[in-house]
């Protein structure tokens, strides 16, 4: 086991691995920006180094200093938790060079899963179900047509290297096909620097379910159980659960197995995730890989009592996974919120600024994960995200319930959160006999709901 790694991170996450390490001996380093230097984190970890302004690409994306940072820290191992640098290929790829353990997948699957258009062919290989789509990218209005009639509007446009819904846009017709081809392709190069772009038949009023699993050095792998992410607003997840209202344990089991042969097609070491959508029929399609802890991790960890962050420390550090199959067992649900420093009633926007009373909910069945506090300045320049408040429950009902009774016990002053929203959305009758699917919160909130 590592003796003293970095964390290379901040906010929720940070908090979260630097207490996973602690619970397994091992020393944190934090790496903090100007912008971070009153966190609360920064207390908990055994030593920490600043790294420079506010701005995340002079910081927390900048590589040089992080690496210079972990080896003045004489560390052993980074930590990267998500976002930021968590699925950089090249940041992993430096790393191992500088005989330092990126605590995630190698810097060839992620490049592999990391492309979308790849991963799509190496699902194909695996034998997993994807959306009928173009073979490969597609370069110019011509081919774009072409695949078009090849296969059947409605028709989503994506980015090869895209991710959070950017780089995709969905045409019905030859028009608006064109128009999307050019404007997917001009996002993706400004979000991402590569303007490839591939096409998927558009899937109609689609569930979002997704697969953790967890890969060691040794040839074990496991998934556990399944997580919902249907509740949407623009490809940008608000609420989680486990397991999914939408599918039962057979289909649980096939998609796991799914994500499993595309875990062994991409050489996938560590935990993850397999995306899929469900189509109104109960059909499922292969979405994407995303090669990092997610937002979400903490569902599963409820859900299952499985520690996904340490498990991802245990397996960077060689150990064999302890865990198998058949001891993974769902007990219960639970529902998770992602609560954000946002404003539902002027298009979700974002309400940095200083919290004053600050009392978040507890009692049975409730998780916190957070770094904020009373007197905490939500920075600008950084995810709104201040936590993720999870209730768990011995079925969905009762898991629902007991969220609506955490949200409403919840004070947050001095910034607007996207409490509220949550509140109407665990209300709603198609949230609550769970037939809502990813264009639901659009469908009855709109772009402004009335808070």
């Amino acid at each position: 086991m590592f003796r003293r790694v970095l964390v290379a991170n901040r906010g929720e996450i940070a908090q979260r691995i630097i207490r996973a390490c602690r619970e397994l001996g091992i020393e944190t380093v934090a790496v903090y920006s100007e912008g971070d230097k009153d966190a609360v984190y920064l207390q908990h970890a055994d030593d920490a180094i600043c790294i420079g302004p506010a701005s995340s690409a002079m910081s927390y994306l900048d590589v040089p200093r992080i690496i210079s940072a972990a080896e003045i820290a004489d560390v052993e191992a980074i930590v990267p938790g998500y976002g930021f640098l968590a699925e950089n290929a090249h940041f992993a790829e430096v790393c191992r060079s500088c005989n330092i353990k990126f605590v995630g997948p190698d810097p060839e699957t992620i490049a592999g899963v990391g492309h979308k258009s790849r991963a799509r062919e190496m699902a194909v290989r695996a034998g997993v179900p994807v959306v009928p789509g173009s073979d490969g990218s597609v370069d110019d209005e011509k081919a774009a047509i072409k695949w078009a009639k090849s296969i059947g509007y409605p028709i989503m446009i994506k980015a090869a290297s895209g991710g959070g819904g950017r780089g995709m846009r969905v045409a019905r017709n030859d028009p608006s096909l064109i128009n999307g081809f050019h404007a997917a392709r001009s996002e993706a190069e400004a979000c991402f620097s590569d303007s490839t772009v591939y096409m998927e038949r558009f899937v109609e009023n689609p569930r979002h379910v997704e697969i953790q699993i967890l890969c060691d050095h040794h040839g074990n792998m496991v998934y556990l159980g399944n997580r919902d992410c249907s509740v949407q607003r623009r490809h940008q997840k608000l609420i989680e659960e486990s397991p999914s209202a939408a599918i039962d344990e057979e289909t649980t089991h096939r998609m796991g197995m799914a994500a499993l042969a595309m875990a062994r097609e991409s050489n996938y070491k560590n935990a993850g995730t397999v995306e899929f959508i469900l189509d109104p029929s109960g059909e499922f399609y292969f979405i994407e890989v995303n090669a990092r802890i997610q937002v979400e991790h903490s569902v599963t960890e409820m859900v299952t009592g499985v520690d996904l962050i340490q498990q991802q420390l245990l397996i960077a550090s060689g150990e064999p996974l302890s865990i198998k199959q058949e001891d993974i067992k769902i007990n219960g649900h639970v529902i998770e919120c992602r609560i954000n420093a946002e404003d539902p009633s002027k298009d979700f926007q974002p309400s940095p600024g200083k919290i004053g009373m600050f009392v978040p909910p507890g009692g049975p069945g409730i998780r916190w994960d957070s770094h904020a506090y009373s007197g905490y300045t939500v920075p600008p320049h950084y995810d709104s995200m201040i936590g993720k408040l999870l209730a768990h429950g011995p079925d969905r009902e009762s898991a629902r319930r007991r969220m609506l009774r955490a949200l409403d016990e919840f004070i947050v002053e001095g910034i607007k959160t996207t409490i509220p929203i949550h509140r109407r959305i665990l209300a709603h009758s198609d949230f609550r006999t769970a037939v809502h699917d990813t264009g639901f919160v659009e469908r009855y909130f709109g772009a402004k709901p009335s808070i």
